[in-house]
C-alpha cells in the first residue's frame, strides 16, 4: 500500500479489528479504525467509490462479496498456502491474485489444475513481502533470538538450546499473535515485549547475534529477510518459503533434530565461520530489493483499476 501511495493514489485502508483511537496515517496510507460492518460503505458508491478494492487474509470473503455487488474489482492478496485462502481464487475470482512467493504460486496453480483443468485461473503475479534494508539495519548484537514464542514458531527448539548452551544469551520476543509460550527459571533467556515494527532494528536486530526460524510454516519468512539486512545469520526449518527467502545463506536443520541446532549454533559462533556468514546474509538482503517487484505491482493494480476487470 505504501508502493501505491508512492505512485500518487489515494490508499485508505480498513481496519477489519476494534482497537486504537481514530484515524491515522503511515507511510502515506490513510488508515481507518473499525467502527463497524457499514466501514466500507462511503467508497462503494459516490464520489469517494474506490477504483480497487485489495484485500488478504479473513476479509477477502467479504471484500470479494462486495466488489461483485459494486461491481469493483478485487485484488487477493495470498499470504499461505491453506484451503480456505485458495477456495476463495475460485469462489471471489478476483481481477488479480498476488502471490508472496513463487513456491506459493506453484502450489495454487497446482490445485487449481487438480480441480478445475484448463480452466483459466486468475491472473496472478509474485510479490515478495517488501523488505527495504535500511529499515532494520543495525549492528549486530550477542543474543540467540527468536521471534513469536508460540509453539508453530518453534519456542520448544529456543528453549532447548537455552538449556544446552547456559552461557549464551537468549531473547525471546513476544509475538503479536498466537498462544506465547513463557518459561521462567532460565537465567540466560530474556523475554521482551511485542516490538513495533518501526523498532525491530534498534530493540532486537541490535541485540541479536544469530535469529533462529525453527517454523512448522511459514510461507515466506519476514523476519529473517529482516534480520538478515543487518548481516546476522539464521538458522531455520527447511519450509519451501524460508528456503525461498533465505537461499544459500541460511543454515537449515529439521526442527525436531535439537542436536543439529546446537551444532549449527556452534559452528556459526566462531569467529571466521559468522564472518562468512555474515557477509552472505547482508548480501542475500541486499539481492532480495523489492523496487522492481512493487513496480510490478502498482503497474499491474492501475491496469486493473483503469480498465475495470471483473470476471464475472
Amino acid at each position: 500500500m505504501r508502493a501505491l501511495a508512492e505512485h500518487g493514489h489515494d490508499v485508505d485502508v480498513l481496519l477489519s479489528q476494534p482497537g486504537g483511537t481514530g484515524r491515522y496515517a503511515l507511510d502515506g496510507v490513510e488508515v481507518h479504525p473499525h467502527r463497524g460492518k457499514a466501514d466500507p460503505v462511503p467508497w462503494m458508491t459516490g464520489e469517494r467509490r474506490a477504483s480497487l478494492i485489495v484485500t488478504h487474509l479473513e476479509n477477502t470473503a467479504r471484500a470479494s462479496i462486495l466488489g461483485e455487488m459494486h461491481r469493483i474489482p478485487v485484488v487477493h492478496v495470498l499470504h499461505n498456502t491453506f484451503e480456505k485462502s485458495k477456495a476463495w481464487l475460485v469462489k471471489g475470482l478476483p481481477s488479480l491474485a498476488v502471490y508472496n512467493t513463487t513456491w506459493m504460486r506453484g502450489d495454487a496453480e497446482a490445485w487449481w489444475r487438480t480441480r478445475w483443468g484448463d480452466r483459466p485461473m486468475p491472473r496472478g503475479i509474485v510479490v515478495h513481502p517488501p523488505v527495504a534494508v535500511d529499515d532494520y539495519r543495525a549492528t549486530p548484537g550477542d543474543h540467540i533470538t527468536l521471534i513469536n514464542l508460540t509453539a508453530e514458531k518453534g519456542a520448544h527448539v529456543f528453549y532447548a538450546l537455552a538449556e544446552r548452551m547456559p552461557r549464551r544469551k537468549f531473547l525471546g520476543v513476544i509475538g503479536g499473535y498466537g498462544e506465547q509460550i513463557i518459561r521462567e527459571g532460565l537465567p540466560n533467556v530474556e523475554i521482551v515485549p511485542h516490538t513495533p515494527g518501526d523498532r525491530m532494528a534498534k530493540d532486537v536486530y541490535a541485540r541479536t547475534k544469530l535469529l533462529l526460524a525453527p517454523s512448522v510454516y511459514e510461507s515466506y519468512g519476514r523476519v529473517a529477510v529482516e534480520a538478515m539486512c543487518s548481516g546476522i545469520p539464521v538458522i531455520a526449518h527447511p519450509t519451501p518459503g524460508l528456503m525461498e527467502s533465505l537461499g544459500e545463506a541460511g543454515t537449515f536443520c529439521d526442527r525436531d533434530d535439537a542436536y543439529a541446532w546446537e551444532a549449527a549454533v556452534r559452528q556459526l559462533s566462531t569467529p571466521a565461520v559468522y564472518k562468512q556468514a555474515s557477509k552472505a546474509a547482508a548480501a542475500r538482503a541486499e539481492s532480495l530489493d523489492p523496487s522492481a517487484e512493487l513496480d510490478t505491482w502498482c503497474t499491474a493494480a492501475e491496469e486493473v483499476a483503469e480498465r475495470g476487470i471483473f470476471p464475472r
